[in-house]
């Protein structure tokens, strides 16, 4: 009798875990089922309870249950504690739920692995503060970075960002008005302005000659933040289909103790939208 797996979130139709997860299953012979819950914006911890209840497994959560998923959890990971966010429940013995957050690994993986992007030594800006942002700080702070710059339009939430950060390594706030005259090896952006058609209002300059971009977003069409990245001469244009996959990657091995591979599924993804 298969395990079962789900993602939660309002909307959810959209979601492509279930695809992702059907595809890692079949690759490591594992015997699961993996669907979708509407969840109800009122009774979030119920939902979760019940799924539990029933025999459920795992739980990836995803917008706008991450933060309420963090206060559900029994335990949590210190990368999920950081985040202030889970987006993946494990079921312990008894009905308690351990909380984390794989979206920081994924993104950091998505970067060295796929694409071979070396941290070392790297200035990197982070554009937004919120919990997009604040959802990767940890990975990315433990890659080896040079220094990392959190921007955002609010520049008082920047700096509580970056306080929250800086036990963990070398990061600051600042204002999108204060990068004059900055230049960063890559560019990452965490903020959903790409949902508006809209990219955050940066200096023309401040991507750095051979300096990367990478889009948290991702859509069947380059993302106005991808496009701004190609005006802006970047050397590599990234968008977030790799760091969803590697993200649900991540919650495979703690759920299976078994990482699949991501470069298949990625690519398989990549033609079902209509672009390589």
């Amino acid at each position: 009798m298969p395990n079962h797996y789900a993602v939660i979130g309002h909307p959810i139709a959209h979601s492509k875990s279930p695809l992702i997860h059907a595809a890692f299953a079949r690759q490591t012979g594992q015997d699961l089922e993996y669907g979708r819950l509407l969840g109800a914006l009122d009774d979030f911890a119920g939902e979760v309870r019940r799924f539990f209840a029933n025999g459920g497994c795992g739980l990836n959560i995803t917008v706008p249950f991450k933060e309420q998923a963090w206060a559900l959890a029994d335990e949590r990971s210190a990368r999920a504690e950081l985040a202030g966010a889970v987006n993946t429940l494990i079921r312990l013995d008894g009905e308690r739920l351990r909380g984390d957050n794989t979206d920081g690994v994924g993104l950091v993986r998505d970067l060295v692995e796929n694409h071979g992007f070396d941290f070392n030594g790297r200035r990197v800006l982070l554009l937004g503060a919120g919990g997009a942002a604040r959802g990767v700080l940890q990975p990315l702070l433990a890659s080896g970075l040079r220094c990392l710059v959190i921007a955002n339009r609010t520049t008082a939430k920047a700096h509580a960002l970056a306080a929250l950060g800086a036990p963990l390594g070398p990061v600051s706030g600042c204002g999108l008005d204060d990068l004059a005259a900055e230049r960063f090896d890559l560019i990452i952006n965490a903020t959903s302005a790409g949902l508006a058609d809209a990219v955050p209002t940066l200096p023309s300059d401040c991507l750095a000659p051979d300096g990367w971009t990478y889009d948290m977003l991702y859509g069947d069409q380059p993302t106005p933040f991808c496009r701004w990245g190609h005006e802006h001469g970047a050397a590599r244009v990234l968008d977030g289909l790799g760091m969803l996959v590697e993200q649900a990657a991540e919650a495979f091995w703690l759920w299976r103790g078994v990482r699949p591979e991501t470069a298949p599924v990625i690519q398989a993804l990549r033609q079902s939208m209509g672009h390589v």
